[in-house]
């Protein structure tokens, strides 16, 4: 999985904001602003990934059990996916 083309993202402050250009303002119109862990799995897709290996780089950064781990990156993929920012 990888965001897709034309999401793009920056930093503001303590916060990351992504928003839609190009034609994928046709799918999503609007900003996503993520707080430190969930721009964290955006920075990551910026090139393919597996579930797998994000699971496992988030568990390396993050003292949380694995379960936790895993429920909140499917709410931020879920999220994304709902905004169609995410090409699978």
């Amino acid at each position: 999985m990888k965001l897709r083309n034309g999401f793009i993202t920056y930093n503001s402050g303590s916060e990351q904001i992504m928003v839609a250009a190009g034609a994928a303002s046709d799918v999503f119109r609007g900003m996503v602003r993520s707080n430190a862990t969930a721009a964290f799995i955006i920075d990551c897709l910026a090139r393919e990934i597996t579930l797998e290996e994000l699971t496992e780089k988030l568990t390396a950064r993050y003292d949380a059990p694995r379960e936790i781990i895993v429920r909140d990156l499917q709410k931020v993929l879920d999220t994304l996916r709902k905004i169609g920012a995410l090409d699978e």
